[in-house]
């Protein structure tokens, strides 16, 4: 059981790696939809009690807002 855990934790470990350098050519506005996405994400699933509708809605809606936000 503990070996699960472990390899769990590197898992996340290499995604969390792996998804930050994928942010390297990005622009400010491409990362502010990002961080909008991942933010109205967690929103909407804490609203609605972990719904997956309410997951991707608040993603959608978080990431025009953070797109808007970019903007220069």
């Amino acid at each position: 059981m503990k070996s699960i855990h472990i390899l769990t934790m590197q898992g996340a470990a290499l995604a969390a790696v792996l998804g930050l350098s994928a942010c390297a050519g990005m622009s400010q506005q491409d990362k502010s939809a990002v961080a909008g996405a991942g933010i109205g994400a967690v929103g909407g699933a804490v609203l609605t009690g972990g719904s997956a509708l309410g997951t991707v809605g608040g993603a959608a809606v978080g990431g025009v807002i953070g797109n808007e936000v970019g903007k220069k």
